[in-house]
């Protein structure tokens, strides 16, 4: 998985591979996940998943909602706000744009498509938290 997130935003873009039979590297398909803003913390990054999410095909020429049935039943809950929901709607307006303007990661679609980890990189690491203070 690749994960895009854009400071601030209500959603991160994500890209998932596969190994085809053969042992090949493909996109499986990208995944919009909506979720709150990231808030930075001294162990790492909070968020919070807000249900919805947009399925998208590897070519971005289909894409479909899923979970809209979980996202309102929340919404009744009173776990996702009449604010929070409008920035949700917010966000899901950019994404759509953002996926017929071919603008953000969908820009360079196709080199994402053929990306893959440098086995070379060494395994991403939390920052140890600090002294307490």
């Amino acid at each position: 998985m690749l994960l895009w997130k854009p400071p601030a935003a209500w959603f991160s873009i994500n890209a998932f591979f596969t190994r085809s039979p053969c042992g090949a590297h493909r996109l499986r398909n990208w995944y919009v996940n909506f979720e709150h803003p990231e808030i930075r913390t001294e162990v790492g990054f909070d968020t919070f998943d807000l249900a919805v999410d947009l399925v998208i095909a590897p070519d971005l020429t289909r894409w479909r909602w899923k979970d809209e049935d979980e996202y309102a039943h929340v919404r009744r809950l009173g776990i996702v706000t009449d604010a929070q929901h409008q920035a949700v709607d917010a966000a899901r307006a950019q994404v759509l744009a953002m996926l017929e303007e071919r603008q953000g990661p969908f820009a360079d679609a196709v080199t994402w498509t053929v990306w893959r980890w440098n086995l070379a990189w060494p395994p991403p690491r939390l920052p140890q938290p600090g002294p307490a203070r």
